[in-house]
């Protein structure tokens, strides 16, 4: 499911419009009627509701009169409002504005701030308002009469259901920059838009539907632009391969977790076990000499290696070598590795030297700070990265906060700058591919903010590329099953008690159910 921005949307339209003879009130018809569709299925006594719909002077205004008329026609209580006057609109919304003078249902104008202080309380005086103000045709942030009925739309208490976006909020990223319509539900028309699928303006958007109003996928599909998709089960399911009766360990990939160091053993005891619970053939994990006995029994299932280490507990230089020389298909690197000279000039030698993709996490990030311009994925040898907002701000010199306002733009310009995959972990984990392609993860859940959950995925990510050797794929599937396996713990735990080992224990019944379609109820590990 492919996520727009506002030009996406137009040229989609246009084409459905122009190439393809749909005329534009026939798309407005159908979002109209799925809007009232949407409302009737989310309001089981709306028959005994009030309803003001507010539109404005663009189409948006009229999706908002076909949904009053289909509403009228259901015999609902209803009422229309325009901002501005009836001489300002043309085309379908003109059409559709003069259908309902026709069927009887009144239009009051509210041109001036004068007229809405005479009628707003009575205006929102109802059950449901059904916002079609601005839709995806904002340019700038709401002022001056729409500040107010905004303003005071968000303090009334009411149900508010959007059209297609809330008022205020820009189809082209995902800041607040000014007054916002602070939705119950949002109905997006024909594709997601970038606002409803991140923070921090997902937040105004309330439950967010997905209205087919007869612009083909293709079309959506096809238009120019990066291409940034909803990671739903539909998009990562058919990644994970079928294990043929002939496969052996060797198959499904080798994979080295170099992670630890004294006091952070538990990190690469996770990373270890999600990259088995993934399902990759074989595990090593390579960590300094002195922490080597307590990963051991950390898990039966994988081999351990034993590291060069500095008087610190933490792995030397001169382990480069010997992790080189380490047979492996892909490696796990970061995990609790800790800081200092010898860790970032071993992580930086890994990364200029090793012959096999490497998934970076945690301390093998903040090795590159200060020092990006080291960070680089070359054609042959893939790199995942996979910061948190914090990582993130340091490898590029900024605030957290302005990672978190930005977080796609982030996500994409790092990949293509650096030629690396960014996973960009948080609510709404991102998986951005140099060409520009990105992801917007939907499982997950606030219980997985828990020490460990980013080692876990940094196993997960790995194992999985060990399986299906391609970056893109590993990392969007990894992603996807990370936060299903968080999601299906949540329900056995609950969020506060919530720990990185429930992930693990949770990461098969993710992939049965990815695979299946369905949601097991998982046993208590």
């Amino acid at each position: 499911m492919r996520i727009l921005n506002t030009a996406q949307m137009r040229e989609a339209e246009r084409r459905t419009i122009e190439d393809l003879g749909i005329p534009g009130r026939v798309l407005m018809e159908n979002a109209g009627r799925q809007v009232a569709a949407a409302i009737e299925s989310r309001f089981e006594q709306l028959i005994d509701m009030s309803v003001s719909v507010l539109c404005g002077r663009g189409n948006n205004g009229g999706d908002g009169f076909v949904v009053a008329r289909v509403l009228f026609e259901r015999g609902v209580d209803v009422h229309v409002y325009l901002f501005g006057t009836a001489d300002a609109l043309t085309g379908d919304a003109r059409a559709n504005h003069d259908v309902l003078l026709a069927l009887g249902v009144g239009v009051v104008e509210i041109p001036d701030a004068a007229t809405w202080e005479l009628l707003g309380t009575r205006i929102l005086a109802v059950d449901l308002v059904v916002d079609a103000l601005f839709g995806t045709g904002l340019r700038g942030p709401v002022s001056g009469l729409v500040e107010t009925v905004i303003a005071d739309l968000n303090a009334s208490g009411r149900a508010i259901v959007a059209v297609d976006l809330p008022s205020g909020l820009s189809a082209d990223h995902a800041n607040v920059d000014g007054p916002a319509v602070d939705a119950t539900m949002t109905v997006t028309l024909a594709a997601p838009k970038i606002p409803l699928v991140s923070m921090p303006a997902e937040a105004y958007a309330g439950a967010v539907l997905v209205a087919d109003i007869g612009v083909p996928q293709r079309l959506i599909d096809d238009v120019d632009g990066h291409y940034i998709e909803m990671m739903t089960p539909a998009s990562v399911k058919g990644i994970p391969p079928v294990r043929e009766a002939d496969s052996h360990k060797g198959t499904y990939g080798r994979v080295l977790v170099v992670a630890g160091s004294v006091g952070r053993t538990g990190a690469a005891i996770l990373a270890a076990r999600a990259a088995l619970r993934s399902g990759a053939g074989l595990v090593t994990v390579a960590v300094p000499a002195s922490c080597l006995a307590i990963v051991a029994a950390g898990g039966p299932e994988y081999m351990t290696l034993p590291l060069p280490e500095t008087a610190q507990g933490t792995v030397a230089a001169g382990a480069l070598a010997d992790v080189l020389a380490t047979r492996a298909d892909v490696m796990a690197v970061g995990p609790g590795l800790g800081g200092g000279a010898d860790v970032t000039a071993f992580v930086q030698g890994l990364v200029a030297r090793s012959g096999v993709p490497l998934v970076l996490d945690a301390d093998a990030l903040n090795a590159f700070v200060d020092r990006t311009d080291l960070l680089v994925g070359r054609d042959d040898v893939p790199v995942v990265i996979t910061p948190h907002p914090g990582e993130m701000a340091r490898l590029l010199g900024t605030s957290t906060e302005h990672v978190q306002q930005q977080r796609l733009e982030v996500a994409l310009d790092f990949a293509r700058t650096h030629r690396v995959h960014v996973v960009l972990k948080g609510h709404r984990t991102i998986v951005a591919a140099p060409d520009g392609h990105a992801g917007v993860n939907i499982t997950g859940n606030p219980g997985m903010a828990t020490a460990g959950s980013g080692d876990v995925l940094t196993g997960v990510i790995a194992a999985w590329y060990g399986q299906v050797r391609d970056a893109w794929k590993a990392a969007r599937v990894g992603v996807h099953l990370h936060g299903a396996a968080g999601d299906l713990a949540q329900d056995d735990r609950g969020q506060a008690a919530l720990m990185a080992g429930d992930i693990v224990a949770h990461l098969g019944d993710a992939l049965r159910a990815l695979v299946s379609g369905t949601k097991p109820t998982p046993e208590a590990p």
